[in-house]
């Protein structure tokens, strides 16, 4: 009989910290968007097979994720993803630090200076049909709700990254996609609308369509400051009464 294991598309994993590694490759796994919230994960022998590490590793990392109230087990009938609402977000970015993510206020610092190197490229060299396609994405941005705010916030600044025709640069932020998913939705979803993020998009948008790129540049940057304090002060918000200072 032909495995099943393949179809969850998971990568082998080094042997080293295999529970911490194992953890951590299950929450990109979750917040990727490959399961929905309320779904059932894949049993523990077909998790055993696609990832190819033994079952009490399997286990002490399902453990870990239903400790922090990410995953419910049903007795008799499997594992499943808890609901996820914006606090459950929200942690996700702090479990990244409880699992030994230290670089984890790196990652973020990265992702701010990165989007600005992006849009001065991509204002250099975009071409007419390219800022259509931006106008177009602008205009979803618009005309959305919180919840697909989230996918046209994401979608606009990967076209910009592609825009840049750098390789590199649009690895990286391809690479980190499910952080930018959890970032956009903690930060939309505390302010309870999209104005403001529109607003910045606009700017963004308009000094790359009007081939400026130091304005482009300018823009993004006070994109970035924002939206970086607003995830910092709802992370802190939401940990322990504002105990964690990630600043």
């Amino acid at each position: 009989m032909v495995s099943q294991a393949n179809q969850f598309n998971f990568e082998p994993i080094q042997k080293s910290s295999i529970v911490v590694e194992l953890t951590k490759m299950l929450l990109d796994y979750i917040f990727s968007g490959s399961i929905q919230p309320g779904g059932k994960l894949p049993t523990e022998r077909q998790l055993q097979e696609a990832l190819g590490v033994g079952r009490s590793a399997i286990r002490e990392a399902l453990k870990a994720l239903m400790v922090l109230g990410v995953l419910e087990v049903r007795q008799g009938d499997g594992t499943y993803l808890k609901k996820v609402d914006s606090t459950l977000l929200t942690q996700s970015i702090e479990w990244g630090l409880l699992l030994g993510e230290r670089n984890m206020m790196d990652i973020i610092e990265t992702r701010r200076e990165i989007e600005v190197i992006i849009v001065r490229y991509a204002t250099l060299r975009r071409t007419p049909d390219e800022v259509k396609e931006l106008e177009e994405i602008l205009k979803k941005l618009k005309e959305s709700t919180i919840h697909d705010f989230v996918e046209f916030d994401i979608a606009f600044h990967l076209k910009l990254a592609e825009m840049a025709r750098n390789t590199v640069l649009k690895g990286v932020l391809t690479s980190i996609q499910s952080l930018l998913r959890t970032w956009i939705k903690c930060v939309i979803e505390a302010a309870g609308e999209t104005g403001f993020s529109y607003d910045d998009h606009y700017k963004v948008y308009k000094a790359v369509a009007d081939g400026d790129p130091e304005a482009a540049m300018l823009a993004m940057q006070e994109h970035m400051e924002d939206a970086t304090a607003r995830l910092i002060a709802e992370i802190e918000k939401n940990h322990n009464g504002g105990a964690v200072n990630l600043r």
